[in-house]
């Protein structure tokens, strides 16, 4: 146990027993326990491996490589449609958490023989998500927009194309395009 990450257990009010169950097992597990993004990380030869995070209607353990898990007993959860890599186990109440230790250590000790054998997740490459209409015409009639929008990191393009693309209404697309223009301009992403 790390000391530096006991504040999280005990600020957790709502998933408190929880957390601390799953705190257990994943240490069991022979993890090395860190605090990341504010939320306690578990790593093998310093490579992220699972986070615990809690939410207002759940607890998760979160793989960051759960897309590559077998998940054999078909727990492992793709929080969005966006999410790439990353899968969640998601609980309401300390007993599942008991009823599944061993199943949740034999998925961290794949996750670990994942990382072991230096597996990635194949991801989109930018130019495979669709870019709204709204933009695309921006871009064509701004070459200095394009230029700066190219420029920007892969991962910071999609945060634009995600945001973009939410809206329903066309209004309401152009609406956010205009606002992040000269942010883009300016080489930023999204909520820099």
């Amino acid at each position: 146990m790390n000391p530096k990450v006991d504040w999280y257990f005990t600020k957790a009010e709502k998933w408190q027993k929880e957390v601390e169950q799953l705190r257990t097992i994943i240490l069991d597990c022979g993890l090395t326990e860190e605090l990341k993004w504010g939320c306690p990380c578990y790593t093998f030869q310093q490579r992220n491996i699972v986070l615990i995070h809690d939410f207002k209607e759940y607890c998760a353990l979160l793989f960051f490589k759960g897309a590559l898990l077998h998940d054999a007993n078909g727990i492992l959860i793709q929080q969005t449609e966006n999410v790439q890599a990353a899968r969640q186990v998601r609980f309401t109440n300390v007993r599942d958490i008991v009823e599944m230790t061993s199943t949740l250590k034999a998925y961290i000790y794949e996750a670990i023989e994942v990382e072991k054998a230096g597996l990635k997740v194949l991801l989109k490459t930018t130019a495979e998500f669709a870019v709204p209409e709204e933009f695309q015409a921006k871009l064509d009639e701004n070459p200095a927009l394009k230029t700066a929008f190219d420029s920007l990191t892969p991962g910071r393009q999609r945060a634009y194309l995600f945001h973009f693309s939410q809206p329903k209404q066309a209004k309401t697309r152009e609406s956010r395009i205009d606002k992040s223009i000269q942010q883009i301009l300016d080489g930023k992403g999204l909520n820099e």
